[in-house]
C-alpha cells in the first residue's frame, strides 16, 4: 500500500472539518432554544450566521483543490455534541443550564480552533494560499465567538448559576 502524503491528509482533514460545520449547524437550534438567557440566545445565533458563511468557505476550499465538497464521520465532534445534549436534558430549565450550554459551545469552539490551526498550517506547507487566507478568517471567528462566550460566562451567567 502507498503511503499517504501531507496532501492526503489535509483532503481528509478538510472533509472531517466540513462534516463537523454542518453538524454543528445542525446542533444550534437545539442550544439556542434551550438556553435561558437573552444574551447568550443572541451569541449563539451570530455564531450560526457564522457557521454557515464557515461552510460556504470550506465549499471554496473544495473548489480550489478540485475537489467535491464532501465529509467524512467526525465522531469526536458527534461526542461534543452528544455531551452537550446530554447536559441540556439533565441541567436544562434551571439555572446551570446556560452555563453548561456555554461549556459545550466552548468544547466545540476548542475543537474547531486546533483543527483551523493545523489546516492553515498545512495549507501554507502545500502552498495553498487561497485555503490558509480562508482558514485564518474562520479561526479568527471561532477565536473571538470562545472570547465572547468566556465573557458571558464569567459576567453573567457562571454567577447566575452559583
Amino acid at each position: 500500500m502507498a503511503e499517504k502524503d501531507l496532501k492526503a491528509l489535509f483532503l481528509h482533514q478538510l472533509k472531517d472539518i466540513y462534516f463537523a460545520e454542518n453538524a454543528i449547524l445542525k446542533a444550534m437550534p437545539k442550544m439556542m432554544e434551550a438556553a435561558r438567557s437573552g444574551d447568550l440566545k443572541v451569541a449563539l445565533g451570530v455564531h450560526q450566521k457564522e457557521t454557515e458563511g464557515q461552510v460556504r468557505r470550506l465549499e471554496r476550499v473544495f473548489q480550489a483543490l478540485g475537489e467535491k465538497p464532501d465529509g467524512v464521520e467526525c465522531k469526536a465532534i458527534q461526542g461534543i455534541i452528544d455531551e452537550g445534549e446530554e447536559m441540556m436534558e439533565e441541567f436544562g430549565g434551571g439555572s446551570a443550564g446556560d452555563a453548561g450550554i456555554i461549556a459545550a459551545a466552548q468544547a466545540v469552539e476548542h475543537y474547531e480552533i486546533t483543527r483551523y490551526g493545523t489546516l492553515i498550517a498545512w495549507a501554507k506547507q502545500l502552498g495553498q494560499s487561497e485555503a490558509e487566507s480562508l482558514f485564518k478568517e474562520t479561526l479568527a471567528e471561532e477565536e473571538n465567538t470562545d472570547g465572547v462566550l468566556s465573557d458571558l460566562a464569567e459576567e453573567a451567567i457562571n454567577p447566575a448559576a452559583a
